[in-house]
C-alpha cells in the first residue's frame, strides 16, 4: 500500500484495475485507492504479472503492507502469500480426504478472493458516490431493496460535511491551524501586466494559469520557500462537489504558461471527477489557492501541512490609487502570503513577495 500523502496511516482498497493473473506494465493504473484526500488511481510502479493478491476491495490496509506482487513469466508469489490470497489454500504435504494434496502450494492455481458484498445502489449513483468520494454502505437508498438512487445523492450541506473527503479536509486544516504557527504577509499589486499578459497568450490559459507559473517561478529563486527542493512541485487548491483537494503539478518552474494550463486543467478535471493518480497528490512543495474567479476582494490561507507557505489570492479590481503623488485608476490584485514561522521568518517572507510581486507586475510572457 503506497503512502499517498504526508499523514496518511492507513488506505482504502476501492477496486483492482486489474485481475490475477494479468499482465501490467508499468505506469498502467493498477489499483482505485481511497486516502484522506480523494480517491486515486494508483499506477504500477513496474512491468509484470499480477499474482499473489492479499487485499479484497474494500479493505483498510495499513501504509507499506504488501497486497500483490508483480512476477516474471513463471515466478510465483511466496507460498504464505499464496495462501493468505487464497485464503489458506493447503500447503505441500496436506493432506485431504487421506489422499495427497496435490502439488505445492506455489504451483497451486490462485483462487479468487471473496469480496465483500457490495451495496445495492444503480449504476449512476455509484459513480457519483465514487466522484464525490461517499461510502454507498453508509447511506440509506429509497430504491427497491434499500438500493441507494441518484436522488439520494444529492449533496446539501450536511451530506458535504459527511463525505470522507470533507472530513479529511477538515481535520488536516484544523491540524495544521494548531500545529503550525501562522504569520501574514499583505501585498496590493498592480495587474496590469497580467491583464496584457492574459490577452497574448490566448484561449484555455487563466489568471490561475498566469500566477501558477509566475509563483513557481519565484519559488526557484527562494529554495527555503521551496523547502529546499531544486523542483516546484505547486499545489493548487480545487473545489469538488465533496471537498477542497489540492493536486500538484510538478516542475512548474519549468513550464510555459500554454504547458502549465494544460496540466493544471487536466488535473483538477481529474479531481473534480475523483480519479486523481498517484502523483497528483505526493510531494508538494508549495500551495496556490485562487479565489477571485468567485469575487473575493482578498482573503487569508492556511498553510498545507510541512510547507512553508501558501499564497491566497482575489480578484483583480479597478482601484484609486496613488501615482507620482496624483490619483489614478489602476486594476489591482490583493496578495496575502500564509507562512509557516517555523520554517520562515518575517524579513524572508517578506522578500519572497515582494520579489512575486514585482514578477507580477512585469508578468514576461
Amino acid at each position: 500500500m503506497p503512502a499517498l500523502g504526508m499523514s496518511q496511516d492507513t488506505g482504502r482498497l476501492v477496486r483492482w484495475l486489474k485481475n490475477e493473473g494479468d499482465e501490467v506494465q508499468r505506469g498502467e493504473p493498477l489499483m482505485e485507492v481511497e486516502t484522506d484526500k480523494a480517491v486515486v488511481e494508483v499506477e504500477a510502479p513496474g512491468e509484470g504479472v499480477l499474482g499473489g493478491i492479499r487485499a479484497r476491495e474494500g479493505d483498510e490496509i495499513p501504509v507499506g503492507r504488501t497486497i500483490a506482487y508483480l512476477l516474471a513469466p513463471g515466478e510465483s508469489p511466496p507460498a504464505q502469500d499464496v495462501e493468505a490470497a487464497a485464503g489458506a489454500a493447503p500447503s505441500a504435504g496436506a493432506v485431504r480426504d487421506g489422499s495427497p494434496a496435490g502439488p505445492p502450494a506455489d504451483l497451486v492455481p490462485e483462487r479468487p478472493a471473496e469480496r465483500a458484498p457490495r451495496a445495492a445502489a444503480s449504476p449512476k449513483a455509484r459513480r457519483l458516490a465514487m466522484q464525490r468520494g461517499l461510502d454507498l454502505s453508509n447511506l440509506v437508498g429509497s430504491g427497491p431493496g434499500g438500493a441507494v438512487l441518484e436522488s439520494d445523492l444529492e449533496m446539501g450541506p450536511a451530506r458535504i460535511q459527511e463525505s470522507p473527503l470533507w472530513r479529511a479536509m477538515a481535520e488536516n486544516t484544523t491540524r495544521s491551524w494548531q500545529q503550525t504557527p501562522h504569520f501574514f504577509l499583505f501585498r496590493d499589486v498592480d495587474a496590469r501586466q497580467l491583464l496584457e499578459a492574459r490577452g497574448r497568450v490566448g484561449a484555455g490559459v487563466t489568471f490561475t494559469d498566469l500566477l501558477g507559473v509566475l509563483v513557481a517561478r519565484s519559488l526557484a529563486d527562494d529554495p527555503v520557500m521551496n523547502l529546499g527542493s531544486a523542483q516546484v512541485n505547486l499545489g493548487l487548491a480545487v473545489a469538488t462537489d465533496a471537498g477542497l483537494v489540492v493536486p500538484v503539478v510538478h516542475g512548474a518552474e519549468r513550464l510555459s504558461f500554454a504547458a502549465f494550463a494544460e496540466r493544471r486543467a487536466a488535473v483538477a478535471e481529474r479531481a473534480r471527477a475523483g480519479r486523481l493518480l498517484s502523483s497528483d497528490l505526493g510531494g508538494g512543495t508549495f500551495t496556490l489557492s485562487n479565489l477571485g474567479m468567485y469575487g473575493v476582494d482578498a482573503f487569508t490561507a492556511i498553510v498545507t501541512e510541512g510547507q512553508a507557505g501558501i499564497l491566497a489570492v482575489g480578484r483583480i479590481q479597478d482601484r484609486v490609487v496613488a501615482v507620482e503623488g496624483q490619483p489614478a485608476v489602476r486594476p489591482m490584485v490583493a496578495l496575502a502570503l500564509s507562512c509557516n514561522h517555523r520554517l520562515v521568518d518575517g524579513a524572508r517572507g517578506a522578500r519572497f513577495l515582494s520579489d512575486l510581486a514585482d514578477r507580477l507586475e512585469q508578468a514576461a510572457t
